[in-house]
């Protein structure tokens, strides 16, 4: 196989190609083996261009990630003077505190112009060291709420795979760090080598940033069962094929239009309009993934009338069309 540079027609590598995986006593194993399959395993095929590759200890050893996993490094905080790409893994535990010598050095790494990418909760790493102020950024959504809450100067995209921001990339939770680290091949090398490596790791050679996590975020039953509109979502939820609107809603739950968006707001964080168009995304990705009804008789079912209209609202919401998402999880 020919050099990298000669395979991509218009490659935008790197110039200082050491990619840096931090290592500390907690971290989370699958976001650190992401970063090693994608970085730091031999390519023999690509080089003799391709990364060059380090791990650096932000503490003495020994170093046990989470499974009992034991990590020995290749050096220590110094790595991090000399790294093009320094890439953060799920830090030990979103309270647990950032020591200031290694938020020191972030800062430092990202003046000197290198990139930096958190995997999963390592966004509260960047975030501590005031390194996503004024970005965008992402997390594994069981803990976007709190990023969000903790550093209100960053904007917390909940539900996509990954943020680009240049010299700043966040992905979320798990896998969506291998759709990272191959986003940033794609960006460096070009489409045909990140779609080779990504044939080595068995995976799709390419998911868009902005495609969902596919969570589910159901309302949050603790706190609207108690509430006066708990027999109400209920209710809508058992019925929604039926043409439910904001009047309907509030008639149903003896309140005025504005008093609705109140006690809705109060009980679910959501609008009303906003609730009912997830709980119809839920039952109609519910219906996608167990049964074989037509995409119309899906869109009826959970109250989008249309398959024209479920489509427009999965792909907005989902940034997939009904078919393809149900080619993926169906079940």
């Amino acid at each position: 196989m020919p050099p990298i540079v000669e395979i991509v027609p218009n490659p935008a590598p790197p110039r200082n190609r050491l990619v840096v995986l931090l290592a500390y006593d907690g971290l989370c194993t699958f976001e650190f083996g992401c970063a090693v399959e994608v970085f730091g395993l031999p390519r023999p095929e690509l080089e003799p261009d391709w990364y060059r590759f380090a791990v650096a200890a932000i503490e003495p050893g020994p170093l046990r990630a989470t499974g009992g996993v034991r990590v020995l490094a290749d050096g220590g905080m110094a790595l991090l003077e000399q790294a093009g790409t320094i890439v953060i893994p799920g830090w030990r535990g979103i309270d647990a505190p950032v020591p200031e010598e290694l938020a020191v050095a972030l800062r430092a790494a990202a003046a000197r112009g290198a990139r930096l990418l958190s995997l999963c909760s390592g966004a509260f790493v960047l975030a501590a060291a005031g390194l996503l102020e004024g970005r965008s950024a992402t997390t594994h959504w069981h803990h976007a709420a709190a990023l969000a809450a903790r550093h209100p100067g960053l904007r917390v995209v909940p539900d996509v795979l990954y943020v680009d921001e240049g010299m700043v990339l966040t992905a979320a939770g798990s896998a969506a760090g291998l759709d990272l680290c191959l986003h940033l091949v794609r960006r460096d090398w070009g489409a045909a080598v990140a779609n080779s490596v990504a044939r080595r790791l068995v995976v799709p050679p390419h998911r868009q940033g902005g495609q969902t996590q596919y969570v589910e975020r159901p309302v949050p039953r603790e706190r609207a069962g108690g509430h006066r509109l708990g027999p109400l979502l209920d209710a809508v939820r058992a019925s929604l094929a039926e043409p439910w609107d904001i009047g309907r809603l509030a008639a149903a739950a003896a309140l005025s239009p504005r008093g609705l968006h109140r006690h809705f707001r109060a009980a679910t964080g959501q609008s009303p309009g906003a609730w009912l168009l997830a709980e119809r995304l839920a039952r109609a990705r519910e219906l996608l993934e167990t049964g074989r009804l037509p995409v119309q008789a899906v869109a009826e079912a959970s109250g989008f009338a249309t398959a024209a209209a479920l489509r427009h609202h999965f792909r907005a919401a989902l940034g997939s069309s009904p078919a393809a998402y149900r080619a993926r999880f169906s079940r």
